[in-house]
């Protein structure tokens, strides 16, 4: 019941380290368009890797369409966000990508056509309203801020709901390495048609020591997250999955004082414990034990439940 809910918060906890290292990295003299390519780059150098070393099948095509969305969408989440940036503070940034935890909700709503129950409700309530003082916003004037800025913050956060809902749709046939592969394949190529491709090539990436953040930012922008979405969210749900990948902005907030830092307000510390409570609603309140396929965990105790994931993986 609690196991799959606790991949996806382990996968958008990883999301929330990405933001630290990418500053680390502009810190040691490289653009934030060197830094995502070389993620994606590495990243799928990495997938690849895993799927010769774990993987004794063939290479499937089968489902592939979706995949290519869900690869394309997760380049274009950084690319957008990224690009929103240059007309937004990096906190009201945050704050409107954050807004994916209602968007997910809404596809999940059109989608199964019925309306949110009352805790997800009520859990997207308390998120909206922990959200504004976590991102230190509070002091922020937005009198100045342009109107394309408000857009592309917003598309930044309808790529990542879509990506949510793309990788919940994946083939289950497929197995999760042949999924990982494809879908880091393609947010690589999305990513080096927009940002920096010249690394690869031009002796930055290997010479000048971008690989390092590359190889961290891979791991925790691309590999774990993508591998534990693939496996949690069909079991999970789109809309719940969109609540408890709220975490991602605390980690976000904890990491940065942690390795840059960054001082923190009270304020902030209240609107992070905000947030907790209001993605932990759903698992603590719900008397259907979230949406997760009861029928198969049933029949299964967790050593079988494990057993499945090891099947993913393999």
């Amino acid at each position: 019941m609690y196991l799959y809910p606790l991949l996806v918060v382990i996968a958008a906890s990883s999301y929330g380290v990405v933001s630290t290292i990418i500053k680390l990295a502009m810190r040691s003299g490289f653009s934030v368009s060197e830094a995502v390519t070389s993620q994606f780059f590495i990243g799928f150098c990495l997938a690849a890797g895993i799927f010769l070393l774990s993987n004794r099948r063939k290479f499937s095509f089968n489902g592939i369409k979706i995949l290519i969305i869900a690869g394309v969408l997760t380049g274009l989440t950084n690319i957008v966000y990224g690009h929103s940036l240059n007309y937004l503070p990096a906190s009201l940034a945050v704050v409107l990508l954050f807004q994916f935890t209602w968007i997910g909700m809404l596809i999940s709503c059109i989608t199964k056509r019925q309306f949110p129950s009352r805790i997800e409700s009520l859990s997207l309530i308390i998120l909206v309203a922990g959200t504004i003082p976590a991102a230190g916003l509070i002091d922020v004037d937005l009198s100045q801020i342009p109107f394309q800025g408000w857009l592309w913050g917003l598309a930044a956060a309808l790529c990542y709901s879509l990506f949510l809902f793309a990788n919940g749709r994946a083939n289950a046939s497929m197995t999760t390495s042949n999924r990982l592969v494809w879908v880091s394949f393609f947010a690589f190529m999305t990513t080096a048609v927009f940002q920096s491709p010249e690394i690869i090539w031009n002796g930055t990436l290997f010479n000048g020591g971008l690989w390092l953040y590359g190889l961290a930012l891979g791991l925790f922008g691309m590999i774990i997250p993508v591998f534990l979405f693939t496996i949690a969210v069909p079991k999970v749900g789109l809309g719940t999955s969109s609540i408890l990948s709220a975490i991602e902005l605390p980690i976000a907030v904890m990491v940065s004082v942690i390795l840059l830092s960054e001082t923190v307000t009270a304020l902030q510390i209240v609107g992070i414990v905000t947030i907790i409570l209001g993605m932990g609603l759903p698992v603590l309140l719900s008397r259907n034990g979230l949406t997760i396929n009861m029928k198969s965990l049933k029949t299964k105790k967790l050593p079988a439940v494990l057993k499945d994931l090891k099947k993913h993986s393999s």
